[in-house]
């Protein structure tokens, strides 16, 4: 379910678990609560260009017909029929998240956090199947390739033409990994809490995402025509005390020429709510398939815009299927392709209406 809020910033597609009653973000208590999901899309204030715009994101725009209506979309990337490879440079900006309630001890989640592999947090996701193209995809019996994740449902996702134009690819560069910066919320905006059974930050988003257009601006080499995504670790976001957002993409910026960027959190609990990179998995997904969510350049269909993972973070393990690599087991969430939406079935591999094939109807789970 899609529902609309006011906000003084950006647009942001965010993954939301409702806590049931979840105490106050302002409350320094430890809370354990029982979580409950739910999507929401927060209205984008953009600017007017004060200067010539920089690079844009590479981007491209298709259509279908459903039910004797036309809709239409916004992709990353170049359409599949051009039989092209792009590449889109990723910058991670890790983000330690110091909280310091109002009562109780301080609590430090950092990225630089090593795993039991060995690795750090930042580490562990850089070399994780989103950016690592060694893995091989086989859905339904049809080699979609050996890619990155995304990439591979992107040609899955289009596959009735990529299938004879195997050259199309949508690349993550990359990526680099920029200087870790610091949040350091007020206790109004950051406290810790038990959600999911272990100790994590817990931060408002609307505080939460003033802080990253701020840190946006500090790196000259982020541009409209990069992504950079903010990294935490074991930390959710809020809403007006309501838990737990385990990532969200939005744009930001020029009117004419938005600065797309992505947050997704890393907690190392098996099981638990964006465990791994299925935040990341979720909102790159999303990303590449409705990168500047300000539906500037017509994405809509029949459930609304292309948000591909909400109709599946329900799923059992919040939509998530492991992949092991380098001796560690990840877990990317499956992605609903076009036909979900209401495109013919044979523009999919295998007509399937998600990447791993799961059976559904069209716009069944919302969008």
């Amino acid at each position: 379910m899609k529902t609309r809020f006011a906000h003084l910033s950006s647009l942001v597609g965010v993954i939301l678990l409702a806590c049931i009653g979840v105490a106050s973000v302002a409350s320094a208590q430890d809370v354990k609560v029982q979580p409950k999901g739910k999507y929401v899309v927060l209205p984008a204030r953009l600017r007017y260009d004060l200067k010539a715009p920089a690079a844009s994101l590479q981007t491209w725009n298709g259509s279908f017909n459903y039910g004797g209506t036309n809709y239409t979309y916004n992709m990353v990337g170049t359409a599949p029929s051009t039989n092209a490879s792009t590449t889109v440079q990723v910058y991670v900006i890790p983000l330690k998240v110091v909280i310091t309630p109002r009562r109780g001890s301080q609590t430090t989640y950092d990225p630089s956090h090593v795993l039991s592999n060995g690795k750090t947090v930042t580490n562990n996701t850089v070399g994780s199947p989103i950016f690592n193209s060694s893995t091989t995809y086989v859905q339904g019996g049809v080699n979609v390739g050996t890619t990155q994740y995304i990439d591979a449902f992107q040609r899955a996702n289009f596959w009735g033409t990529v299938q004879s134009n195997t050259n199309y690819h949508l690349l993550l560069g990359g990526p680099t990994v920029l200087a870790e910066q610091t949040l350091s919320p007020p206790s109004r905006y950051g406290t810790t809490g038990s959600p999911f059974g272990f100790k994590a930050g817990l931060v408002d988003i609307n505080w939460f995402d003033a802080q990253l257009q701020s840190i946006i601006s500090k790196f000259t080499q982020i541009q409209p025509n990069t992504f950079p995504i903010f990294l935490t670790y074991d930390v959710y976001l809020t809403q007006g005390g309501q838990c737990c957002i385990g990532g969200y993409h939005s744009s930001e910026g020029s009117i004419s020429n938005p600065q797309a960027y992505a947050h997704a959190t890393y907690v190392d609990h098996p099981g638990d709510f964006a465990q791994d990179v299925s935040a990341l998995s979720h909102e790159v997904g999303e990303w590449a398939d409705d990168p500047l969510v300000v539906n500037t350049n017509g994405n809509n269909t029949p459930c609304g815009i292309l948000e591909v993972g909400d109709p599946l973070e329900g799923n059992p393990n919040y939509g998530g299927y492991p992949y092991v690599l380098n001796g560690f087991t990840y877990n990317l969430q499956d992605l609903v392709t076009l036909p979900y939406f209401g495109a013919p079935a044979s523009t999919s591999v295998n007509g399937f209406f998600t990447f791993q094939g799961e059976s559904l109807g069209v716009c069944q789970n919302g969008s």
